[in-house]
């Protein structure tokens, strides 16, 4: 059948997912989940599901898909758009159709907008990123004389890490500093003081931070008359990587669609390893569960990723988990080797190895890119960073600054979002102090003297310039109304906060010149977006990186070797994957074996570590390894066993090796002719 002839690549369990439910000209169907083992091809599964909705007759526009980056909406978006325009016949056919996909912070942050009269909200607030919030944080935590107590207090980024928790988990305050700030716990009285006058800070000022765009869209939902509104704006409804959702994003789902028809989740239990954003693998194991009949369920566990040594190995780890979904991956490539578990004498000697190993395999024609070293936590691979550095082996470690940590960057930003929006006391006071001779208390004023206006930029006119401003102020003034009058359009508007900015720029920083290409950069990503709004939305979401806050200069190797923590290897994939300290105190991590549930997430974080390789996988054990503990003797060595996620019974799906390796007739140093009775001299010591 010619209609049908795009899915012909898919195999028989993919096909069954993208046919699932999809009734006349592409009408909602039962609830559906997709149980995609690493390297299944989830992404051109979801996407053909997408596609053939769209081929069966759904309209695009009444599509919801749900994603965890703007990245993987884009490129779910052109793959449907390609597979719609073949299965359609007509090139172009889908071009911009998908308008509601996007990750569930953006998703939120529009609907947000288009109700924000009905809500009560004014339409032009602005959006706080992490470091804005913990700032506003603390000027509430300071207002209400917590920064000063008897006792240490919780810093402002622990508080909002809390009070964040609390929202996402859906959990109570007590329930939150019990489980995850014991330290806390003596402080819940304070707390729930604080995060109302946060809210309120919040409130006055007409901004939301990243959990409001959840939390809001969740009250919405709860309301009756904006609810059927919501759900009937959707037929389809659809989200990736489902087990990296929180309790609050799942009450969105299951409000959205009671009664779960057109609603499809995909992800793999086995891969859930974000509890510490608030993520809970319980979201897509109780799924069947929560419509009435129970959601189908569909399992992709051909893996085309890895040979079949590497899943067997991968596979047994997994098996042990207390609950999970049944999938054993397999794969048509049954030629390769077994993975190597890797004896080495200690953390010196495991970067050495690594270093000897991944020079190997270049000289057998791998690039260093096909090449991956992953690891529990960051810290864990300064050994082998020194390691590579001196034998000059380029390398780009993952989980770096993002572009909008940037101090510049953060500044220029603080002026759009004060002209967006002047009530945003956090941008107004960080916009005032660019100025010199503007300090806090200076700027403070002024916020105090603007905020109650019915026309704040108006009020800044016409406010009194601060002592020892200069003429910088009628300056600064000027720009700020011209930004908010909206004149000069968009993007030239940040063209002039740029212009203003850049004497300012290289009064602050030695190094302006380099930070100043960031901000031409910037400007270039702005030409990208409709309006101010859209852009200030949109990067505080999902910022890119910077090019300026590398730790170094710019590598110039066109090559170069990765290093990243598991974490942020998820859903990447190398030839060769070299895991660090597979050991017990690392993997499970000393920190997360506090409860059954934290050590399941060190063992799927060890299983996603594994399948991250497709030929070559090496989980290195180093026998003793220094801890930094404070003790009396300053650091010592602790000796490491195996990690107990491979059980003695496993060890016939690995190669056990050691490093450095004996050398064959090598033979131990002569004893001395003459014996020494050490142990009398001991005794004689006591007598």
């Amino acid at each position: 059948m010619v209609a049908a002839a795009y899915l012909d690549a898919l195999n028989p369990e993919q096909r069954r997912a993208v046919e699932h439910g999809v009734g006349p000209r592409g009408a909602p169907g039962t609830p559906l989940l997709v149980i995609a083992g690493a390297g299944s091809g989830k992404t051109n599964t979801l996407a053909h599901r997408v596609a053939h909705l769209v081929a069966q007759g759904a309209d695009p526009r009444r599509i919801l898909l749900l994603t965890f980056s703007r990245r993987a909406a884009a490129e779910m978006t052109r793959r449907v758009e390609r597979i719609a325009a073949q299965a359609l016949g007509l090139k172009g056919a889908m071009a911009d159709a998908l308008p509601w996909a996007g990750t569930f912070h953006a998703i939120g942050a529009r609907l947000i907008r288009d109700y924000a009269e009905t809500i009560g909200l004014d339409p032009q607030f602005t959006i706080h990123d992490r470091e804005d919030s913990a700032d506003l944080m603390n000027l509430a935590r300071h207002e209400a004389g917590l920064s000063k107590t008897a006792k240490r207090f919780p810093t402002k980024g622990t508080c909002v890490a809390i009070y964040s928790r609390a929202v996402n988990a859906e959990a109570p305050l007590e329930q939150v500093l019990g489980q995850s700030f014991p330290w806390c716990a003596g402080w819940t009285t304070e707390l729930r003081a604080l995060f109302a006058a946060y809210v309120e800070a919040k409130q006055r000022q007409n901004v939301l931070d990243y959990d409001d765009l959840l939390l809001y869209w969740a009250q919405m939902a709860a309301e009756p008359a904006i609810a059927s509104d919501l759900t009937a704006r959707f037929d389809h409804v659809l989200v990736d990587e489902y087990q990296d959702t929180n309790r609050l994003q799942a009450s969105i789902l299951l409000a959205l669609k009671p009664d779960g028809r057109g609603v499809t989740v995909v992800g793999d239990d086995a891969q859930s390893i974000y509890s510490f954003r608030a993520a809970t693998v319980r979201n897509i194991l109780d799924f069947p569960r929560s419509f009435s009949p129970p959601a189908e369920m569909v399992t992709l566990d051909r893996n085309y990723r890895s040979t079949q040594a590497v899943l067997a190995a991968a596979n047994a780890v997994i098996e042990l988990s207390e609950e999970r979904f049944t999938k054993n991956l397999r794969s048509e490539r049954t030629e390769g080797f077994r993975p190597r578990l890797v004896s080495v004498r200690d953390e010196a000697d495991q970067a050495r190895y690594v270093a000897d190993a991944v020079l190997e395999n270049r000289e057998a024609g791998d690039l260093l890119k096909s090449q991956a070293v992953l690891f529990r936590t960051s810290s864990h691979s300064a050994p082998l960073e020194l390691e590579l550095a001196r034998r000059n082996i380029p390398f780009v470690k993952f989980g770096g600054l993002k572009f909008l940590d940037a101090a510049h960057v953060k500044d220029l930003l603080a002026l759009l979002r004060f002209a967006e929006n002047p009530r945003d006391r956090v941008a107004g006071f960080r916009a005032m102090q660019l100025i010199a001779g503007v300090g806090p208390s200076s700027a403070s004023k002024t916020l105090d003297a603007i905020g109650a206006a019915a026309q704040p930029i108006a009020a800044l006119a016409e406010t009194a310039a601060p002592p020892r401003s200069a003429a910088d102020w009628s300056g600064f003034v000027e720009t700020m109304t011209a930004i908010a009058g909206g004149a000069a359009g968009w993007p030239a508007e940040l063209g002039l906060a740029r212009r203003w900015y850049q004497p300012h720029l290289e009064r602050i920083h030695d190094d302006a010149a380099v930070r100043a290409i960031d901000l031409v950069q910037l400007e270039q990503i702005a030409s990208g977006y409709p309006s101010r709004e859209r852009f200030l939305t949109e990067l505080t979401l999902d910022p890119p990186d910077s090019t300026s806050d590398r730790s170094g200069p710019p590598q110039l190797d066109e090559d170069y070797l990765i290093l990243s923590t598991i974490h942020s290897a998820k859903g990447q994939e190398w030839r060769s994957v070299f895991v660090l300290n597979g050991v017990d105190g690392c993997m499970p991590s000393d920190l997360g074996v506090g409860s059954s549930a934290e050590i399941e997430e060190e063992r799927r974080l060890l299983y996603v570590a594994m399948t991250r390789a497709k030929d070559d996988l090496r989980i290195i054990l180093p026998q003793r390894f220094f801890t930094h503990q404070q003790s009396a003797y300053g650091d010592r060595h602790v000796y490491a066993a195996r990690t107990r996620f491979i059980t003695a019974a496993m060890l016939d799906r690995f190669e056990l090796c050691s490093w450095p390796p004996a050398v064959a007739g090598a033979q131990r140093a002569a004893a001395p002719a003459a014996r020494v009775d050490i142990g009398a001299r001991m005794r004689a010591m006591w007598r």
